[in-house]
């Protein structure tokens, strides 16, 4: 995982605990949580609407023209 190790990983999460501290920290991992399911959520609907048929539309000359 980008070439960190455990004492990295450590060295981050107490840095983190000095300065977010223990109560605010649960919120912070919470809130990057959802911000990362919305993104997902996101780039689902964007290959799902990305697989549809573009929509014609109709002109006063009959004409049809994709979109």
């Amino acid at each position: 995982m980008f070439g960190l190790g455990w004492q990295e990983l450590l060295l981050i999460l107490i840095v983190l605990l000095i300065l977010f501290g223990g109560k605010r920290l649960p919120e912070l991992a919470r809130g990057l949580g959802s911000g990362i399911k919305e993104f997902k959520k996101a780039l689902r609907e964007d290959e799902s609407a990305q697989g549809e048929k573009p929509k014609e539309i109709e002109q006063k000359g009959e004409k049809k023209e994709q979109v």
